[in-house]
């Protein structure tokens, strides 16, 4: 008997091997402190700057690729944008002094990774499921995930094998030679372009992000003025903070700081990422059936939970009980986060809110970035980091919980939302 298998599931596959990718390729920063510190002789500080740059130039990107995703479809931004970081990666071999760096990673690789992120791929996914739309977000969300796990401790090994880079440069013809051509042939912006449905659509409904996407006269100053929106910004900013900002910068060196080798560093990681998958395709499933506001609650208390077990990590099994942790909620919070934002924010630009949405979060990760990496040059450890992040998970909880619920909204507002 031969199984039918709905195109959207082919969108979600190839924007979870995009993100795998991309993202991966951003998250494996860490990887390339120490060898960056000592060919360039630079100290601690001034390698987050790099990195800090990297969060700010993406950041401030996620509203403009929320617009240019409304005029030019989502797969054109994520196309070329991962061609982008292909190419800036592949140059950065090249590269003799540190400014150099700052610019083609900083500025380059960032723009691109900003473009092949969670705005174009929200609402491409978004365009091509009615229902199980948590679930969509979990896979697609979960390539962060798969590139935690198999880039960072690639890199990791390809530069205790061989050299930096050498490591760019096969990163870089990864992304050019392999994942963009497949973007170009499989990807689509909505079920229409192939005289589909969505998933849970039917023939009277429209393509809900295609209707909403055409509604160009919202107040951008009216979703300011939302509790819902800062109550969502706010604990995102901090969820950056506290995971690429500190963790994906600073974990692979905290772990050399303690004295674990090259190989229980690329364990934890691969530990924690693959725990990671595990957290996020958990979080699209619960999404779709419980409450998303106490998920976030409890995710943000496991991590800092998480937080203080790394604290006293002096040995393995520490180390590793962290790495479960801690990968259990990395990125759990984005898929609820997601739901909430297109929940929330039903009659305005999905791009828009959810490039806002962003922003926030590379703000946050950002400064999660460069404070620690300057904390250390002053104090040589990370603890008052970490201490702070503790504090600030406690901070996104409480106001987490204080969101109100977007399911009853949901139901009330059915028969308006189908008639915009």
């Amino acid at each position: 008997m031969r199984i039918k298998i709905h195109y959207a599931w082919v969108i979600v596959f190839v924007t979870f091997i995009t993100l795998l990718a991309v993202q991966g390729v951003r998250l494996s920063f860490g990887a390339f402190v120490e060898p960056w510190e000592k060919d360039f002789s630079m100290d601690r500080g001034t390698i987050s700057l790099i990195s800090t740059l990297s969060f700010i130039v993406y950041g401030l990107s996620q509203p403009v690729i929320g617009r240019l995703v409304d005029k030019l479809g989502a797969r054109t931004i994520l196309s070329l944008s991962t061609f982008l970081v292909g190419v800036s990666i592949f140059l950065t071999s090249f590269t003799q002094h540190p400014w150099q760096l700052f610019i083609l990673y900083g500025i380059f690789t960032s723009i691109g990774v900003g473009g092949a992120s969670n705005v174009a791929a929200t609402v491409i996914v978004t365009n091509w499921f009615q229902e199980k739309r948590g679930l969509a977000f979990g896979i697609m969300e979960a390539g962060f995930g798969a590139g935690q796990m198999l880039l960072v401790p690639g890199s990791l090994m390809l530069i205790h094998w061989f050299d930096w880079e050498l490591t760019v440069t096969i990163l870089g013809m990864f992304l050019t030679i392999i994942i963009f051509p497949i973007m170009l042939l499989f990807l689509s912006n909505h079920p229409q372009d192939k005289g589909l449905l969505p998933i849970g659509g039917n023939g009277r409904e429209e393509d809900t992000v295609e209707r909403h996407r055409t509604r160009t006269n919202f107040s951008v100053w009216k979703v300011f003025r939302k509790k819902e929106f800062w109550f969502l910004i706010l604990p995102f900013g901090l969820c950056g903070f506290t995971t690429t900002g500190l963790m994906d910068t600073h974990l692979i060196p905290y772990s050399h700081d303690h004295g674990f080798s090259t190989n229980v560093t690329s364990v934890t990681v691969s530990v924690l990422a693959g725990f990671n998958i595990v957290g996020i395709l958990m979080s699209g499933i619960i999404a779709d059936r419980w409450s998303s506001k106490k998920m976030l609650f409890y995710l943000y208390v496991t991590r800092a939970l998480s937080f203080c077990i790394l604290l006293y990590s002096h040995n393995h099994t520490l180390l590793l009980i962290f790495a479960v942790l801690f990968g259990l909620v990395d990125f759990a919070t984005v898929a609820p986060t997601q739901l909430m934002a297109t929940q929330y924010f039903k009659d305005y630009s999905v791009g828009f809110i959810l490039g806002w949405l962003f922003l926030s979060h590379q703000i946050g990760s950002s400064l999660g970035a460069y404070l620690p990496g300057l904390l250390y040059n002053h104090l040589g450890n990370y603890n008052i980091s970490f201490y702070f992040s503790i504090l600030v998970l406690i901070i996104a909880s409480i106001l987490s919980v204080l969101l109100p619920e977007p399911y009853k909204k949901k139901k009330a507002q059915a028969t308006e939302v189908v008639n915009v």
